[in-house]
């Protein structure tokens, strides 16, 4: 349990005013070839990169300029919600309560924070919507989260997974990962050892 909290006020100290900045949808791209945006990808047994080992990532965004895409099953901490926001200088209500968890959503930019969650919710910065899935990186989300009005379910995620182009069509063919389809309660639930395990019996199935 300490080492959790440790993680939390960690990550809590990490979460810079990049989390403000808009995520808006891309201009539309000439495509070349499979892509896919609002799936899954999860790493094959034999994945060389030990930063990436046994992680199922959801793909935000993935066309010919490259992919963007999120760590669902790699937490760092749980903590109360309330000082989480006090730590990045929100003024939360006084009757907030309840927890958050944390999660590495991969290793680039480490300090930027974003909101994985169902489609039932948008405000400023929410953008890379895929189906009932979106993408927010703005600290609004939180109030709104804290207020009971945000997201029916979420995740909240300390940086992301990135390619360039051609980069993770590479890696597919290569044999670093499979694809397969999006599922919320994979996304969402708190079951996180068996991701992993659920999201590599999903590969193959119909998109």
């Amino acid at each position: 349990m300490v080492a959790r909290v440790l993680a939390f006020c960690l990550a809590l100290l990490s979460w810079t005013a990049q989390a403000q900045a808009p995520v808006s949808d891309p201009a539309p791209r000439p495509q070349y070839g499979p892509y896919f945006s609002g799936q899954l990808l999860v790493a094959r047994p034999a994945m060389g990169d030990p930063r990436f080992s046994e992680t199922v990532i959801y793909l935000a965004d993935h066309d010919s300029q490259g992919a963007f895409g999120l760590v669902i099953n790699r937490p760092m901490g749980v903590g109360p919600l309330k000082e989480f926001m006090q730590g990045l200088k929100m003024e939360p209500a006084q009757d907030v309560s309840g927890d958050v968890a944390l999660f590495a959503g991969g290793p680039v930019e480490v300090g930027a924070g974003f909101v994985l969650h169902t489609g039932d919710y948008a405000t400023d910065g929410t953008g890379m919507r895929r189906g009932d899935f979106a993408v927010t990186a703005s600290l609004r989300v939180l109030r709104d989260i804290a207020a009971g009005k945000g997201p029916r379910r979420y995740r909240v995620l300390l940086g992301y997974s990135g390619w360039g182009p051609g980069q993770l069509e590479n890696e597919l063919r290569r044999g670093d990962w499979d694809i397969a389809p999006a599922d919320a309660d994979i996304l969402f639930d708190d079951s996180n050892g068996s991701k992993w395990q659920r999201a590599r019996a999903a590969a193959g199935l119909p998109m």
